[in-house]
C-alpha cells in the first residue's frame, strides 16, 4: 500500500547529514594519502583517536554554523559559507591540538592538501545532496482525513513549515463538506486511492470530531496493519517545526502533556544548577575585563547611564529585578510601556551593537547567580506585557513554570518579537522546550546561541 519511493524523515535526513559529514572528508584524507606524498593525517589502529576528534571538530563546528538546519542545507550559497568556516575552524583548532591530533607538519603544503580534502569533500557532497536528495527524495504523498472547513487551511501551514509534505486528497469526516481546494475522496475508493498515488502517509487533522465511520476506522485499522504510518497532524505539526501547535484560543493544557521528566529530574537539575553558577562566575569574569572599555564608549557616545533596571517576571510568576547594559535613550518610555520593535528608533547606535553581540545580556548572570534566572530558559517578560499577552493567549502563564533564560529555544528559533503574533509563536517553542527539556536541547541551544553572537543576529 505504501509508496515504493524511497523517504527520509526529518532526524533521519539530519543523521544522514552529520554521518557523511565524517565519513566522506575521513576516506578523502585516505584517499589523498595513498596516491599523495600526504602523511601529515593516516588512518592506522595505533592513531585511529586522530578521526574521533576530527570527527568530533567537524560536527560540533558544523553544529555551530548551522550545517544542520535543513533550510541551510537546502541553499547553495548558505551552505558554501557553511562549508568555508566549518572547514576553516575544524582545521584550526585541529591543527592547535597537537596533545590530541597528529604534530604539526613541517611542510607547509601537507596543511594545503589537509584543508582543500576536507572542504572540498564537505562541499562536493553538499552540493551533491542539494541537487539529488533535498528536491527529490524526501518528498512525501500524504492524505488528509478531517474537517473540510480546516483542510485548505492546514494544507498550506504544513507547506509552509515542511515543504516535501504533499497532500494529494483528502477524507471529510463532517456531515456537509464544503468544496476546498484539494481533491475529496470517497470512503470507498480509499484503499485503491492509497495504492494509486503511492500514500506513504495518512494524516488525521480533525481534533473536534470523531471518524464516524465504523468502517473508516476498520479501513484504517488494516492499512495500519499493513505497515502505513497513520499520525495525527499535531504530532507533524510539533515533530517537523520543534514547537508546540497551540493558538489563541487554547486553554486545555493537558493536550500538549506530559512535559518533560527532567522538570522534575534532581540530576539534571543540580547538573543544571551547577552548569548556571560555572559559566555565570566565568561570564561576569569576561565581563569585568570588558567593562572599562563599554564603560567609556558609554560615556561619550551613549550618554547616560551604564546598567539599567526592569522588573520582570520569573519562576511561579514571582517578580524579580533583571540587570542590563542600556541599549536605549534615556526616558525611553515617558509615554508608558511599549514592545520593542525592530530597527526601534530608541535603541542607540552604541546599543545596537550591544544587542547584536548579546553583550547586554551579560549582568543578567548576576541574576543566574542569585537563582533568579538560569542560563537557558523562556525570556523573562514585564509584569504589564504578561497581562496583556495572558489575556489574549491563555497558556501563556505555562512558561513560568521554569526559571526563565539569558537565551532560550525562542530565541534561537524565532527574530525578535513586537505583537501578539510574535507571542504567540515565541510561547510554541517555550512550552516546546518546557516539554522536551533535556540535556541535548540544552547543548543544542548553546550551540546556536553561539551562532547567533557570530552571526550578529541579535536583537
Amino acid at each position: 500500500m505504501s509508496s515504493s519511493k524511497i523517504h527520509f524523515e526529518v532526524s533521519e535526513r539530519k543523521v544522514l547529514l552529520r554521518v557523511i559529514d565524517v565519513l566522506f572528508p575521513v576516506f578523502t584524507l585516505v584517499l589523498i594519502g595513498h596516491f599523495f606524498e600526504f602523511d601529515y593525517f593516516r588512518v592506522t589502529q595505533n592513531s585511529f583517536y586522530w578521526t574521533l576528534v576530527l570527527g568530533f571538530y567537524l560536527l560540533f563546528f558544523g553544529s555551530i554554523f548551522e550545517m544542520y538546519n535543513l533550510q541551510t542545507a537546502s541553499n547553495q550559497f548558505q551552505i558554501f559559507k557553511s562549508v568555508v568556516l566549518t572547514s576553516s575552524f575544524t582545521v584550526l583548532f585541529y591543527l592547535l591540538t597537537p596533545f590530541f591530533t597528529p604534530t604539526l607538519p613541517s611542510n607547509r603544503l601537507q596543511i594545503l592538501f589537509f584543508f582543500s580534502s576536507i572542504f572540498f569533500s564537505l562541499l562536493a557532497w553538499r552540493y551533491f545532496y542539494i541537487v539529488f536528495l533535498a528536491s527529490n527524495r524526501f518528498l512525501k504523498n500524504v492524505l488528509f482525513i478531517g474537517n473540510s472547513k480546516d483542510v485548505d487551511q492546514l494544507i498550506e501551514e504544513l507547506s509552509n513549515f515542511n515543504p516535501h509534505y504533499k497532500v494529494v486528497g483528502y477524507i471529510a469526516v463532517d456531515e456537509f463538506p464544503k468544496e476546498t481546494k484539494i481533491f475529496k475522496i470517497s470512503e470507498e475508493d480509499l484503499e485503491v486511492f492509497i495504492a494509486r498515488h503511492f500514500i506513504s502517509e495518512i494524516v488525521i487533522t480533525s481534533s473536534k470530531h470523531k471518524l464516524t465511520s465504523a468502517s473508516l476506522y476498520k479501513k484504517l485499522l488494516r492499512l495500519l496493519e499493513n505497515g502505513l504510518v497513520i499520525r495525527k497532524y499535531n504530532q507533524i505539526y510539533e515533530y517537523s517545526t520543534y514547537r508546540l501547535p497551540i493558538h489563541f484560543e487554547d486553554r486545555e493544557l493537558y493536550k500538549f502533556f506530559p512535559f518533560s521528566r527532567s522538570n522534575h529530574n534532581k540530576l539534571y537539575v543540580s547538573f543544571s544548577r551547577f552548569f548556571d553558577v560555572f559559566f555565570s562566575i566565568l561570564g561576569l569574569f569576561i565581563f569585568i575585563l570588558m567593562v572599562p572599555f563599554l564603560w567609556f564608549v558609554n560615556l561619550f557616545i551613549n550618554k547616560g547611564s551604564f546598567f539599567y533596571t526592569q522588573e520582570r517576571v520569573g519562576k511561579n510568576g514571582i517578580p524579580f529585578t533583571i540587570y542590563k547594559l542600556r541599549t536605549m535613550i534615556q526616558n525611553a518610555e515617558t509615554n508608558g510601556a511599549v514592545f520593542s520593535t525592530v530597527n526601534d528608533v530608541r535603541v542607540t547606535p552604541f546599543g545596537k551593537f550591544l544587542r547584536k553581540t548579546r553583550l547586554d545580556e551579560f549582568p543578567q548572570f548576576i541574576n543566574v547567580l542569585k537563582g533568579e534566572m538560569a542560563i537557558i530558559g523562556p525570556r523573562p517578560e514585564r509584569p504589564i506585557f504578561v497581562e496583556q499577552i495572558a489575556e489574549q493567549i491563555p497558556l501563556y502563564q505555562t512558561r513560568h513554570v521554569i526559571k526563565p533564560g539569558l537565551t532560550g529555544w525562542a530565541q534561537v528559533n524565532y527574530p525578535y518579537g513586537s505583537n501578539l503574533d510574535d507571542s504567540l509563536m515565541k510561547l510554541r517553542y517555550d512550552l516546546f522546550y518546557i516539554k522536551h527539556r533535556s540535556l541535548f536541547l540544552d547543548l543544542n541551544i548553546l550551540l546556536k546561541t553561539i551562532s547567533t553572537v557570530l552571526f550578529f543576529r541579535g536583537q
